[in-house]
């Protein structure tokens, strides 16, 4: 099968990279519409994976961020991912951060976004994951939630039960995103005394939703890579006492020591790719030394190759997800990761 995207690549990388984004899932979506997607695109051999009581087709998932409001979901899962991480959304929409607000650094085979949570809310966005296709078909859809700009750090926690009261019913499993550098104030909730409150809030919510609906969803948490051996081991220590499901390591990084001297490298916002791949490979091994199996660990950043992808899995993960690695690899990188962790 043919590989396209390295001819179509230099053409959007001419664009600006937010326009780019969002011509390139409009084009995606009509691609899908007119049936051509699946002559194009490799599927992945099946290679299930259980975990959380979600049985996974395959162990290779699309990271929350590049379909913010499900607005592209059967376009995306026609690529052949096992997964989609949808979000983040807030309660309220809100838009964003002012543009511009994404930046290549193609020397490092990197983004910088500071896009702050843009999203139509958190009631489009369900409304949208129940009308698809493939969520209809029962594809995996997990939603990831996050607090409104304008809601005080201290009160995030009503956001997050708010969210996810709204999602529970529709979401595969419920993702809380507290480590985003874009939303002020927000990686705050990493800390000791604010986690410990956000996390009861959760498990008291969960517990009621798990009544209601008579299912009891998975909770997951996103973290950051600039995490000491300290924090990483408080975070593992209170996943495993408020009963969370699995971990997602992890976010984007604010450290910008390997791109120093490129264009846009001090732009301010969360690098992801390339340049996040071993901090974010550090997290997940010190997760693993803390958890041991008890927990499963989803590994995220800097995913560029099935190369990467083994590395994610040797150091603990059970499941991955990409998300830059496409702006630089195109879809081939679903499939050449989905081979390359084949059992």
């Amino acid at each position: 099968m043919i590989d396209s995207y390295p001819l179509l690549r230099p053409w959007l990388f001419s664009l600006d990279p937010e326009r780019a984004h969002d011509l390139t899932l409009s084009n995606l979506d009509r691609a899908e519409r007119w049936g051509l997607l699946r002559y194009l695109i490799k599927q992945p051999t099946p290679d299930p994976r259980t975990i959380c009581g979600i049985t996974f087709p395959n162990p290779v998932g699309l990271a929350a961020g590049l379909d913010k409001d499900g607005k592209h979901i059967d376009a995306l899962a026609t690529l052949g991912f096992g997964f989609l991480e949808i979000g983040t959304v807030t309660p309220k929409p809100q838009p964003g951060n002012p543009k511009p607000r994404m930046f290549r650094l193609p020397a490092a085979q990197g983004l910088i976004n500071r896009m702050g949570f843009n999203n139509d809310g958190v009631d489009a966005c369900v409304k949208r994951v129940r009308n698809s296709d493939y969520w209809q078909k029962g594809g995996i859809v997990g939603l990831n939630i996050g607090k409104n700009a304008s809601t005080p750090i201290e009160n995030a926690a009503s956001d997050y039960v708010s969210a996810m009261q709204a999602v529970y019913e529709v979401a595969s499993y419920i993702t809380v995103n507290i480590s985003s550098p874009n939303t002020q104030n927000l990686r705050a909730l990493q800390g000791e005394e604010m986690l410990r409150s956000l996390l009861g809030s959760l498990h008291l919510a969960r517990e009621a939703l798990s009544d209601r609906y008579g299912m009891r969803k998975p909770l997951f948490l996103k973290i950051a890579p600039d995490l000491d051996a300290n924090d990483i081991k408080l975070i593992a220590d209170l996943l495993m006492e408020f009963g969370i499901d699995a971990i997602i390591a992890t976010n984007t990084t604010i450290a910008r020591d390997s791109v120093q001297g490129l264009k846009f490298g001090d732009e301010a916002g969360g690098l992801s790719g390339t340049p996040v791949r071993i901090a974010s490979t550090r997290v997940v091994q010190s997760l693993k030394e803390y958890l041991g199996d008890a927990l499963p660990i989803i590994g995220v950043g800097g995913i560029l190759s099935g190369q990467d992808a083994q590395e994610k899995v040797l150091a603990g993960a059970s499941l991955i997800q990409v998300y830059s690695g496409l702006i630089y690899r195109g879809p081939k990188l679903i499939s050449e990761c989905a081979s390359a962790l084949r059992k």
